[in-house]
């Protein structure tokens, strides 16, 4: 897996140069460029990935057996429900479709269905006031527009 993980690494690290660089598509924000804007957060995740991946390349995991057990299997409902999440955040907005995805991966992970339903609601509901009102950026309502918060 040394080999994988290289491969993976240096995969990581075009992925990272491809987000910066769709980061750096933005508009500059309001306070211009030494404000904290909508690039802000992009890059540092693609930093965090840089990071992560060289240090992937340099020091690999040991060689260990591809988990295609039940553990490969969660790993691409995971994959498919991130994906779906993606698709749909726009349509039927932050709150719903962050509902749905985090109560369906917390159901996967072994939680209760209604634990994991209360999760992925209150998970939704917090970080979309969060953003919306302490941070003063705005989510896709989706679905939800007739509400019209803040």
């Amino acid at each position: 897996m040394t080999f994988n993980d290289r491969i993976f690494g240096v995969l990581m690290i075009v992925l990272a140069v491809a987000y910066g660089w769709g980061a750096t598509q933005f508009p500059e924000s309001f306070g211009g460029s030494e404000a904290v804007g909508p690039s802000t957060f992009p890059f540092l995740l693609a930093a965090v990935l840089v990071l992560s991946s060289l240090y992937m390349i340099v020091r690999p995991d040991p060689d260990n057996a591809w988990p295609w057990s039940r553990t490969g299997i969660e790993l691409i409902v995971a994959v498919v429900v991130l994906v779906l999440y993606a698709m749909l955040l726009q349509p039927l907005g932050f709150i719903i479709s962050t509902s749905l995805a985090v109560g369906i991966l917390c159901w996967r992970m072994g939680a209760v269905p209604i634990k994991a339903v209360v999760t992925g609601v209150s998970a939704a509901v917090v970080v979309f006031l969060l953003f919306n009102f302490a941070l003063d950026l705005s989510l896709p309502m989706g679905l939800l527009e007739f509400l019209e918060v803040g």
